[in-house]
């Protein structure tokens, strides 16, 4: 508030810029509940957002603005149950969208993407008001788009599917919310357990999906502890700031009675001091001047340098920020169900960016996958995954054997390796008619196959050198006649060299135990119970390594 009313009236001041600030109050407001002081808001956040569009605009990004801005105040409204009031906010950004759209370098994408909410919020309000027909019209219309389609979009979707009761479809979208919640790095606060894994659990129970329910009331309790444990302190920091403030206040009075009695007493002693003071004040005032033009130089140096240090710190964990979803877009969903075949994997690095990497490729009966770990962290190691995920999908589309894949890679990243960087891969193919695998491991962890029916057990392998060591490498496959029916669990070793705060590492024994001792639903499952062991495992310890884990089942 007290920078709005600072930008008010300031002729330099951005309408984009108040708009958001009155966005954010009036939001704050809704969520307090104070409906009409947001109604208030929210009209001044609209207000800012037309007159940034009355001028010129060159490059759409100040409609783009508009649009975006006024479909999250219909946001707001629904997810406070405003449905009645969110009705004029959607209409509105379809009208700003429809501006939008009229513009010869609008955005086909950004569209797709806002017609798509708009048809969403369309169905969610319609069906609040006992509409269905209109509400299923408007949903139907949303499956429409592109946007739908996507993993943020069949999330999305779920809102509706939850208000209609339509659980089963719900439950289906939600399973790539793991992978969804992994690629944005969301820490599981109360509020976020109560906004995506509690609907989750009830989408499941409600789709009389007992097992997979199960599943997901474990992972809100396992999730619970640490939320509770985040929610506490926060409460605690505003508890403790009340208390300093109110500690401060009792003190000001405390001292202001002391200074009112001792007042009489002050009186006489400055007439005494006041004869003093003149003849000071002169040669003061002087000493005062000087050395305030320096000090306020050695300020001025001192602010630039630090506004300069905190511009770069925050640019860099910016950029690093980017990196990391630019990352993460590169590899493929972590879920794959295909006729014959259940595919699960999860990658989480150690720090912003990694250099641990997953891929797969399917075409018609035949999959391709890859795990590897790049030597060595960070932003380096995230550029050499990137050129490696490349290369895989160029000679997966070639119909390359994995053998010769790790060849044709080694060739092309020996090439003016100046760094020596190198990447362990386990490369496989496999055929979901007859199961056989063919596979290569270039220095990479081997596989576990099998499960609890069956003990698990390491694949005995070959030994190969890492990728990118030297040119001219020769690199020998294997084959299994058929893997059907057995998981196949590939991992790099963020898993099984996790350590604790005393340093003891999470071992293969530790791993091969849990594999066996869990009953297989499906891939997911074991991904994600490995991956609450490791965190239990840790008890609170920073990552040392980059974790990427995938589990697959043919037939």
């Amino acid at each position: 508030m007290p920078a709005v009313e600072k930008l008010e009236g300031n002729e330099k001041a951005q309408s984009r810029d108040l708009a958001v600030l009155y966005y954010t109050i009036g939001s704050c407001q809704m969520y307090l509940g104070h409906d009409a002081d947001a109604a208030q808001s929210y009209e001044n956040a609209y207000w800012h957002y037309k007159n940034s569009i009355s001028k010129k605009d060159t490059n759409g990004s100040r409609i783009r603005s508009a649009v975006t801005g006024v479909s999250n105040i219909t946001v707001a409204h629904l997810n406070t149950k405003h449905y009645k009031e969110g009705r004029m906010w959607n209409d509105r950004t379809d009208s700003l969208l429809y501006v939008y759209r009229l513009r010869p370098d609008a955005d086909t994408d950004f569209i797709d993407r806002n017609r798509a909410r708009i048809r969403l919020f369309q169905a969610c309000i319609s069906y609040d008001a006992g509409n269905k027909a209109e509400a299923e019209a408007a949903f139907n219309a949303y499956l429409e788009t592109e946007y739908s389609k996507t993993e943020q979009g069949r999330l999305d979707g779920n809102d509706y599917l939850m208000m209609a009761h339509r659980y089963a479809e719900a439950a289906k979208n939600f399973r790539t919310l793991d992978h969804w919640i992994g690629f944005r790095g969301m820490k599981m606060t109360l509020d976020n357990i109560n906004l995506y894994l509690v609907p989750k659990y009830r989408a499941n129970a409600g789709a009389g999906l007992r097992d997979s329910a199960i599943y997901v009331a474990n992972q809100i309790c396992n999730a619970y502890d640490s939320a509770l444990v985040w929610s506490k302190r926060d409460d605690t920091a505003e508890m403790a700031t009340i208390y300093e403030t109110h500690k401060k206040e009792e003190e000001l009075a405390r001292t202001q009675w002391e200074v009112e009695k001792q007042g009489h007493e002050l009186n006489r002693q400055r007439l005494i001091a006041l004869g003093i003071g003149f003849v000071l004040l002169a040669g003061f005032m002087i000493f005062y001047m000087v050395y305030k033009r320096r000090s306020f130089k050695l300020l001025q140096d001192a602010y630039g340098q630090l506004e300069e240090a905190t511009t770069a710190r925050e640019r860099i964990e910016s950029e690093l920020r980017i990196a990391r979803d630019i990352q993460m877009s590169m590899i493929p969903a972590g879920n794959l169900e295909s006729e014959g075949l259940d595919l699960f994997a999860s990658m989480t690095p150690a720090k912003e960016v990694g250099g641990d990497l997953y891929d797969y490729f399917l075409e018609k009966n035949h999959l391709y996958f890859a795990i590897g770990d790049v030597s060595g962290k960070g932003v380096p190691a995230s550029l050499f995954m990137a050129q490696v995920i490349r290369l895989f999908r160029a000679m997966a589309k070639h119909h390359y054997s994995p053998a010769e894949i790790c060849n044709r890679i080694n060739d092309e990243l020996t090439e003016n390796n100046e760094n020596g960087m190198f990447i362990t891969m386990f490369i496989g193919l496999v055929d979901l008619t007859t199961g056989r695998l063919d596979f290569c491991n270039a220095g990479h962890n081997p596989p576990v196959l099998g499960g609890d029916a069956d003990g698990g057990n390491f694949l005995q392998m070959n030994p190969n050198a890492p990728i990118g060591l030297w040119q001219g490498l020769e690199y020998e496959g294997e084959f299994i006649e058929s893997i059907k029916g057995k998981p196949l669990f590939i991992y790099t070793d963020g898993l099984n060299e996790a350590e604790n705060p005393q340093l003891e590492r999470f071992g293969d024994d530790h791993m091969l135990q849990v594999l066996r001792e869990t009953t297989f639903a499906n891939s997911m499952q074991i991904v994600e119970k490995l991956k609450r062991q490791v965190e239990e495992h840790r008890a609170g310890a920073d990552p040392n390594d980059d974790l990427t884990m995938m589990c697959l089942k043919v037939g």
